[in-house]
């Protein structure tokens, strides 16, 4: 008991390294973000979809991805009670009946046969002098908030997944009603062309010149078709279901949802709090620093003691008679003197690692900081670029009305209908492609400072279903 109470943790203690982070954002000065301290949660309903949360809560219930990081966590759970189980005794119970003869040329003077029982109790417990047991439940704590840590990594990931994946799909629709859109006119100038050709006012190019521009657009609509399907599908998969189990629903047209006029993205130093990826780095760095302590223990002595207590007899009846008990209990010292530095190179390798565990969680911060700065430049740009092309759609809309009516009364050659027609098509399908940008955008923005969980609330998953 004295040398229990005396007992040290040798190797470093683990200290939360402090790392150097910007005060505040360089896109800090538009008006569409706003650097408040608060907590981006549930931010799909910012887009008020309600398709698109029922997507994200049967995703968060059925995806495999997030199964098999739930049965991490409970591995890693398992494994601190397997270090933890270290701190007890180690009890044995066994018993043996053994049949044995004596050789009668032997150097024993006694020969014959008899049998011996035995039943008992062994057990023995290492005393945890310089903490290589204490060190190895720290590292498996550790390596356990490491493994959550991930779930919610995989957890943030499949969220951002989901709501990009549905952007796309309401894109293509977009694109593909802007294309059979512009489809119908390009059908209304060629009747018109047609017409105009069969009374003498249009010669067969013009008529030649339609056909060809309605051919090009109309191949353009199978491939929006097949994204279209694929987006679909991977929705599904997404969800845990097969390929096409949601396809009646998802293939009902909607229009794109819009972005929030303002969107709040915290100051910087909120990634250290929010994102899962630099949380998960931090627990790893203990989690090696706690091992530098396991491998230094090693060149201490280990104190355990042992002790057995049994009943044996050479009759079966005699066994659990007050003279048949046979005990024994001492301590045991083990103590390596000599190993060719093994033990020594080891630290050396432990503390190797941790120097690399260290440079790693810096890393992650460089690198959340420079998704978070991307994220925001990129959101703010596609929202200029939205705004300008909407402009452009309006103007195009114009062009391809009075060209056509010029084209009516003869006052313009044909070639304009042609070039404004395909200016408006390629400027509305830019424009739908624009729009689900900017609301993608808006998720890779919120997925980059780390929104979709509640890092204040409980977070062990280790024993729920999922």
């Amino acid at each position: 008991m004295l040398l229990t109470a005396g007992c040290v943790s040798v190797g470093p203690d683990y200290e939360l390294p402090e790392l150097t982070v910007p005060t505040v954002w360089q896109e800090g000065e538009d008006p569409a973000l706003v650097p408040a301290e608060d907590e981006v949660i549930c931010w799909w309903t910012l887009f008020d979809d309600s398709l698109l949360e029922q997507l994200i809560e049967m995703g968060r219930q059925s995806n495999l991805d997030l199964r098999i990081a739930v049965a991490r966590v409970k591995e890693a759970r398992a494994r601190l009670g397997v270090a933890a189980g270290e701190n007890w005794p180690a009890v044995d119970a066994a018993g043996t009946a053994t049949r044995q003869r004596s050789s009668e040329n032997g150097l024993s003077a006694a020969s014959g046969s008899d049998t011996v029982y035995n039943v008992g109790l062994d057990a023995s417990w290492e005393l945890d002098l310089f903490g290589r047991i204490s060190r190895s439940v720290e590292a498996a704590r550790a390596d356990y908030q490491a493994s959550e840590e991930d779930r919610v990594d995989v957890l943030i990931s499949l969220y951002a997944e989901i709501a990009r994946t549905y952007f796309n799909l309401r894109t293509s629709q977009a694109r593909l009603a802007a294309a059979e859109g512009n489809l119908a006119s390009q059908r209304q100038v060629l009747d018109l062309t047609r017409s105009r050709f069969r009374n003498g006012l249009a010669t067969g190019l013009d008529v030649a010149q339609a056909e060809r521009v309605l051919a090009a657009s109309e191949a353009a609509v199978p491939p929006l078709r097949i994204e279209l399907t694929r987006a679909i599908n991977s929705i599904a998969v997404l969800l845990g279901s097969p390929p096409g189990a949601l396809f009646a629903e998802l293939s009902k047209p909607a229009p794109i949802p819009v972005p929030p006029a303002q969107v709040t993205v915290g100051v910087p130093a909120d990634l250290l709090r929010q994102r899962p990826d630099i949380r998960r780095a931090e627990r790893q760095l203990a989690a090696q620093t706690a091992r530098i302590g396991i491998a230094t223990a090693e060149l201490y002595p280990r104190l355990s003691l042992s002790g057995s207590f049994a009943f044996e007899a050479l009759e079966g009846d005699d066994l659990f008679k007050s003279g048949s008990r046979a005990l024994s209990f001492g301590p045991t010292v083990r103590w390596l003197l000599f190993d060719g530095k093994r033990v020594r190179n080891q630290i050396k390798v432990e503390d190797a690692r941790a120097e690399q565990a260290l440079y790693r969680y810096e890393q992650s911060m460089l690198n959340a900081l420079n998704e978070a700065e991307n994220a925001m430049t990129q959101y703010l740009q596609q929202r200029d670029t939205l705004a300008a092309l909407e402009r452009s759609q309006q103007a195009g809309r114009r062009s391809v009305k009075l060209a056509t009516d010029l084209y009516k009364d003869g006052l313009s050659d044909f070639q304009n209908v042609l070039d404004s027609q395909r200016a408006l098509f390629e400027i509305e399908n830019q424009l739908a492609a624009a729009r689900g940008d900017t609301v993608i955008n808006l998720v890779q923005l919120c997925k980059a400072i780390g929104g979709g969980w509640n890092p204040a609330g409980p977070q062990d998953v280790s024993k729920e279903n999922p």
